[in-house]
């Protein structure tokens, strides 16, 4: 079923793009390197009011269909022994030693406090 979804997504998505090219906002478009070719299927009456409410219906849709795509993705189940790949991760990553915290003061060279070579 996901994958018929994501399909069904791709295919408006490019129903979608399709239809922002073809609309004629103020500074022209794509219809208008085709002669008005948009107008003149549909009609010059309210082709941007058509064109509008297409370009929205299809956005709709789509986050709709992505929503409901969510329902049919594949979870785990609760009662399942095995670990998600997140657990696998934490157990198969290596353990580095960390600096021990009680270390031992360090014994001095010269334990009689006496100077080197002095009186």
């Amino acid at each position: 079923m996901i994958i018929f979804l994501t399909i069904l997504i791709l295919i408006i998505s490019v129903l979608l793009g399709l239809v922002v090219l073809i609309q004629n906002p103020k500074g022209g478009g794509l219809s208008g390197t085709f002669g008005g070719f948009g107008t003149q299927v549909i009609g010059a009456g309210r082709t941007t009011d058509v064109m509008e409410k297409t370009t929205w219906t299809l956005a709709i849709v789509i986050g709709l269909l992505c929503l409901l795509s969510a329902f049919f993705i594949p979870r785990q189940s609760a009662t399942s022994n095995q670990p998600s790949a997140v657990e696998k991760a934490i157990q198969t990553m290596p353990v580095t030693p960390s600096a021990p915290t009680n270390s031992p003061a360090p014994t001095p060279a010269n334990p009689s406090g006496s100077t080197p070579g002095g009186k």
